[in-house]
């Protein structure tokens, strides 16, 4: 097939991140970490935050979204592509990067795969969360995790966020998990949550934010969320367990081991 012959050079991988506006760093590292540990393939950043593009472009930085990225490493003629869902959880945003792909396989002659989202498989999650909730946890202190949410009930994924939840909460009666939007939101069940605190006889409570990288949610849910237990607990924001200045997830190792292993296994899919 003539078209083929110009696809001659072999593997990259996208990573398809959702953006972050004062955070973008985050995403800057872990593409070099990935040059480190791909050295023989190359690797191109993705955003699908439309708001997050804007904001940066304003501000003279230029990234693409996923279908731009795909069609210029098309264009550069990669015959294998895998793009890497760097999303916690399989709902929306891992879904419309699967569209994505499967859209783009109708006109493109590269041989594309796309990874799983991050919280997946039963037992990576589950080391992870145990790992998690045993690195975070003190004396005393209730852990109020925080999801972003879901939008839709019927959501594929779904199951992911609510198995964390529930994982969460099983393994101690101190942990919470609620969300700022969608299922479990945060602006309904405060309340509830505040009474179950106080049943408990708990007087110290600690904000984790459940995100791949916290940005300005940070800045400001996490902030408010603080600030509406204060009123009653003695009540924190997480510090970082990385070098970033705020806490979020991509910098943890459990994290950046299943990324790879993810990218690891469409790898050998490719041949």
């Amino acid at each position: 097939m003539k078209r083929y012959r110009h696809y001659k050079r072999d593997k990259a991988i996208v990573l398809s991140c959702f953006g972050s506006v004062v955070e973008q760093n985050i995403y800057l590292e872990l593409k070099r970490d990935m040059e480190e540990k791909f050295k023989d393939i190359d690797i191109f950043l993705s955003f699908s935050s439309r708001m997050v593009l804007k904001d940066l472009k304003r501000r003279g930085i230029e990234y693409k979204n996923l279908p731009q990225v795909l069609a210029d490493i098309d264009m550069l003629g990669y015959r294998n592509i895998i793009v890497a869902s760097i999303n916690l959880f399989p709902t929306d945003e891992h879904e419309l990067l699967i569209r994505t792909v499967k859209g783009f396989k109708h006109f493109s002659y590269a041989n594309i795969r796309y990874t799983r989202a991050i919280i997946n498989r039963t037992k990576e999650t589950t080391l992870f969360l145990k790992e998690l909730n045993s690195r975070v946890s003190k004396e005393g202190v209730a852990n109020l995790y925080i999801i972003h949410g879901v939008p839709l009930l019927d959501l594929g994924g779904l199951s992911s966020v609510n198995y964390t939840k529930e994982f969460l909460e099983t393994i101690d009666s101190r942990n919470f998990v609620f969300s700022l939007e969608g299922a479990f939101p945060f602006f309904v069940i405060k309340d509830t949550i505040k009474q179950k605190l106080k049943e408990k006889n708990i007087s110290k409570v600690q904000i984790i934010p459940m995100l791949l990288v916290s940005g300005n949610h940070y800045i400001k849910d996490m902030v408010e969320i603080r600030d509406f237990f204060a009123k009653d607990f003695t009540s924190s924001i997480i510090p970082t367990l990385t070098k970033s200045k705020r806490f979020n997830l991509l910098e943890l190792e459990p994290i950046r081991d299943i990324i790879f292993k993810n990218i690891e296994e469409e790898i050998v899919k490719l041949g």
